[in-house]
């Protein structure tokens, strides 16, 4: 589904707009995050068909219904919807321009993509960003519930709290960042790795300063809810960066990016496992300094070799 996204955002989303496209269209993922713990620990503890199978039972009828919507309300581009104006449909081929499908499904430039060092460094930025939020996605309802000792309940509202922030920040930095990429400001690569350094540096400092709380509740919340609220402006740039290197293969090179990050999300959740095994305090700070390693690796390697700028690979699609 994710490529799917970009492959629209290329036909629907103005070159300035980027930014604010991408980071509108992936809060609602934070949202849904937010929903799910929250509606999860009450149907855990109150749901039909023993508690905890219920939840699968919700979440996969609404997945039913959201595929219904998104069959009947879709479409490729704007000049295939059948609902919007003459008016919006001029303005955003004006702006956006049209599309040649043919070229879109045409060889791709396979040898340069793989080379193509700005997409490492976001292959790489990706991959660290992810380890950083399924350490808390994945890490957190364990830790709440393990040290901190709140129920399951209580365990889904708190849990939930740094990705209602998320929710919000995601928003707040796509229009940061596009305002600061408007002529006379800042270059889109300049903008770009700002804040994947912002997003990955800023988020180990809250993962450092964990480790030294100990038990106290109140702070070891507000602690995660700004780790997760500064990992947002990282969105802005991984996630939005697939559309500055190549519009004609955004969906492609979103597609190659997540799978590479992927990998973090498989690898996060078998270091905690494997290292809180008796879920002490001295335990979890060994996981959240490993976090801030790989963050701070991440954030390295695109300062060094990210870009923000369209690459001259783009033209060598040929048409099949």
């Amino acid at each position: 589904m994710l490529p799917a996204t970009h492959a629209l955002l290329s036909r629907w989303t103005p070159a300035t707009q980027t930014t604010r496209g991408v980071t509108i269209v992936f809060s609602g993922q934070e949202c849904g995050i937010v929903v799910g713990m929250l509606i999860s620990g009450v149907l855990c503890d109150h749901g039909f068909a023993g508690g905890w199978p219920s939840v699968f039972y919700v979440f996969g009828t609404v997945g039913g219904v959201w595929s219904f919507a998104w069959f009947l309300l879709c479409s490729d581009s704007p000049s295939t919807h059948p609902r919007i104006s003459t008016a919006e449909r001029e303005y955003l081929e004006a702006v956006v321009g049209t599309f040649n499908d043919s070229v879109e499904r045409s060889k791709k430039p396979w040898r340069k993509i793989f080379t193509s060092g700005p997409l490492l460094a976001c292959c790489v930025a990706k991959f660290a960003h992810n380890w950083g939020y399924h350490t808390l996605l994945d890490g957190l309802p364990l830790f709440y519930y393990d040290v901190l000792g709140f129920n399951m309940s209580k365990n889904g509202l708190l849990a939930s709290l740094p990705f209602l922030v998320a929710c919000i920040m995601i928003m707040v930095s796509g229009q940061l960042a596009d305002w600061l990429r408007a002529p006379g400001r800042l270059s889109t690569t300049t903008v770009r790795k700002i804040f994947a350094v912002c997003g990955l540096i800023l988020p180990s400092v809250f993962f450092i300063l964990s480790g030294f709380l100990g038990c106290s509740r109140g702070l070891q919340v507000l602690t995660m809810i700004m780790a997760m609220g500064c990992a947002a402006f990282v969105w802005s740039c991984v996630t939005v960066n697939s559309l500055d290197l190549s519009v004609i293969h955004a969906a492609t090179l979103l597609g190659i990016t997540n799978s590479t990050a992927t990998l973090a999300s498989i690898a996060a959740p078998l270091t905690i496992g494997a290292l809180t095994y008796s879920s002490t305090r001295a335990q979890w700070r060994l996981v959240f300094y490993i976090t801030v390693a790989v963050e701070w690796f991440g954030a390295t390697v695109y300062l060094l070799f990210g870009s923000g700028e369209l690459q001259d690979w783009q033209n060598d699609a040929k048409p099949v």
